[in-house]
């Protein structure tokens, strides 16, 4: 994206507000007569303090806008009565919108479309279920196209005169606006893009948990899990990585000694909790977020008391991938039980678990199957244990006579149908998305945290300080880049996540990373104007 073209955000800056008053003016005072004309040639709406504006930005100029707001009542409402009672369907959380306007010289379809497109995943992301408006009836033939329907009537003065309308998803789906919207792409550790064959499987008819069938197909499916990670054992859990990483737990409670934990971010703390909350036994090696772990300091807190280790293999919350050979060599070293969280790993990168007592794993992240299925892998045989609560003894799934619990014959279709997509060119797709998404970032000069030793499954960037990391998490989603930003643990640190696990197009990573840049680099100026105005 060059500077010269456009995009979209909510208003946030004083300057941008101000701008906003001048095009209110220009449009609803000069050209279309609904308001008196004033020397500040400024119109500050009345509802100004209950909207959210929408705007287009050029450079640092505001060539467009709408605003919304979702009080009672609406300006309509107080035009033609409540406008539930001139529709013939229900509503239930309606907005309305207001404001629609473009400088003249930009009225060539692109910014009206651009933010009736923001305006929709807007709306979609707050839960609003329709949006008014009154559409001047100069424009009515471009609010059609938008996907905005007429109701009731007219409302004004000879010399502006406006049709209420309608907007919902539906209608727009179905506008020109609508049918030219591209999809949502995510960039998220999970949930990702799933397969129309993955999709089709999932809808095939349920079939029974107990049925020779539904055995076969989960046979099968353990049999592909176990061969991608070199492992001899995988159950399958109705359930999320928690669940999977709480049977490791407790199959850990059953072990004599004490355990290390290694913590080097959020989910090596949530590790940290699991356990206790299984009164384990453990010492904790503790590092700030996106530092590795060196050979000597995982020795130094061995003890001739400690039996197990457990680790995250990929550290999602920084993007830290931690050293799984090395982990191992220890392990082997010193007689230790490696226990691993692969969450994150599983179907992104090789894995190789030979070695490992206890890894865990999920089918809703790079496996690109459905969340709701999650495994735990071994090599040894287990017995079932009678102080384990039985979903979560993995003693329980070992029995080859029967499966112990419901379970879900679509998820487990889903899952097996992903897994035969995996191959070594899924693996090498991530790490090349990896290196293209890296090296675009740093020609902006975007700080990458752990750049050293960073997971090809996840980029984290750190955003300045003076910018909220939600507020540009918002504007990319709202032009179709889903980013990972909504976490508290993100927000915290003012961090954005790209994860590299789904399947993109060059183009589609360019104009996200330009996107990015030119969203970043307005509001730090934004905001160093703001200073300097001060």
């Amino acid at each position: 994206m060059s500077k010269h073209e456009f995009f979209f955000k909510m208003a946030t800056t004083p300057d941008e507000f101000e701008q906003i008053h001048r095009l209110n003016y220009q449009t609803f005072s000069e050209e279309i007569p609904q308001h008196q004309k004033n020397e500040e040639q400024k119109l500050v709406d009345p509802f100004h303090a209950e909207n959210t504006y929408i705007i287009c930005i050029k450079e640092n100029e505001v060539i467009g806008m709408t605003a919304i707001r979702d009080n009672r009542p609406f300006s309509l409402d107080r035009k033609i009565g409540l406008v539930e009672q001139s529709l013939s369907f229900p509503i239930h959380s309606p907005c309305e919108v207001r404001l629609l306007s473009v400088k003249k010289e930009y009225r060539n379809g692109r910014v009206f479309l651009g933010l009736a497109q923001f305006l929709i995943k807007y709306c979609i992301k707050k839960g609003y279920d329709i949006a008014f408006i009154s559409g001047t009836l100069r424009q009515l033939k471009l609010y059609g196209q938008l996907g905005f329907q007429p109701f009731a009537q007219l409302t004004g003065t000879d010399e502006a005169l406006f049709q209420p309308m309608y907007l919902t998803k539906e209608t727009f789906d179905e506008s020109i606006a609508g049918r030219i919207l591209p999809p949502t792409i995510p960039f998220l550790p999970g949930p990702v893009q799933i397969s129309d064959k993955v999709m089709a499987a999932l809808s095939n008819t349920p079939i029974s948990h107990r049925s020779d069938l539904y055995i076969e197909k989960l046979d099968k499916t353990k049999g592909m899990l176990a061969k991608l990670v070199n492992s001899k054992y995988v159950h399958i859990f109705l359930g999320s990585g928690t669940l999977a990483n709480d049977v490791v737990a407790g199959q850990l409670s059953l072990e004599t000694g004490r355990g290390l934990i290694l913590a080097n971010g959020e989910f090596g703390s949530r590790l940290v909790e699991q356990a206790n909350r299984f009164g384990l036994p453990f010492d904790v090696l503790q590092k700030d977020w996106g530092q590795a772990f060196t050979r000597d300091e995982i020795i130094s807190k061995l003890t001739k008391d400690t039996s197990w280790i457990w680790a995250v293999h990929s550290e999602t919350s920084s993007g830290m991938l931690n050293d799984l050979d090395l982990l191992k060599e220890i392990s082997k070293q010193h007689q230790l039980k490696l226990c691993l969280d692969c969450i994150s790993s599983l179907g992104a990168i090789e894995v190789d678990l030979e070695g490992v007592f206890l890894a865990t794993g999920v089918s809703g992240k790079a496996i690109r199957a459905l969340t709701g299925l999650s495994f735990v892998f071994h090599h040894h045989e287990v017995q079932p244990s009678l102080t384990l609560p039985k979903y979560l003894d993995l003693g329980t799934y070992m029995a080859k006579d029967s499966i112990p619990f419901s379970q879900s014959s679509n998820l487990l279709e889903a899952l097996l149908a992903a897994l035969e997509n995996i191959n070594r060119d899924t693996f090498e797709k991530v790490v090349e998305t990896h290196s293209f998404l890296k090296n675009q970032l740093k020609q902006f000069g975007f700080t990458i945290i752990c750049e050293q030793n960073s997971s090809p499954i996840i980029l984290t960037i750190e955003i300045p300080s003076s910018i909220s990391s939600a507020l540009i998490g918002d504007i990319l989603y709202n032009h179709g880049y889903q980013l990972h930003y909504e976490s508290d643990y993100l927000q915290r640190r003012n961090w954005i996540q790209i994860a590299c696990i789904d399947h993109y197009d060059k183009a589609d990573l360019e104009k996200m990373a330009n996107l990015l840049n030119r969203v970043i680099s307005y509001e730090q100026n934004a905001t160093q104007a703001l200073v300097n105005g001060n």
